[in-house]
């Protein structure tokens, strides 16, 4: 098994941050308000099925390799950074699309960590993670 490097998580992050802004963001060009505006067709099903299936495997291989308590704690740790942030009055609550995109992307740093954690562990620890058939 390959060590994760730099590149293979930032390569993960990428295609996470591809998923979830394709799904929404705030601006006009997402699945959500092309579902709005478009109604059903069936690019608007192929475009959901691929959108679905992305999320289908960064999910699963996040809870694989995080769980639930890995998962909470992730996104408490991020939580707690963007409060820290509104604190010291780099953010503002006031602006909310600044935060929606804040937001956004620390859920495509939690799904490219949770893709990458059984390398981040196995590193850290020498476990391995391995499922059992």
């Amino acid at each position: 098994m390959k060590e994760i490097s730099p590149q293979g998580f930032s390569i993960r992050f990428i295609f996470a941050l591809l998923l979830v802004l394709l799904t929404y963001n705030p601006t006009q060009y997402c699945f959500i308000r092309w579902v709005q505006s478009a109604g059903f067709s069936p690019q608007v099903l192929l475009a959901g099925v691929v959108l679905l299936t992305g999320w289908i495997i960064y999910v699963n291989a996040t809870l694989r390799s995080m769980g639930v308590l890995g998962l909470a704690l992730a996104s408490a740790f991020f939580a707690a950074l963007v409060w820290l942030l509104v604190e010291w009055g780099v953010l503002s609550l006031e602006e909310t699309t600044g935060i929606t995109w804040i937001v956004l992307v620390i859920l495509a740093a939690i799904l490219a960590l949770g893709m990458s954690w059984s390398h981040i562990r196995r590193r850290m620890s020498g476990q391995m993670d391995t499922d059992e058939i």
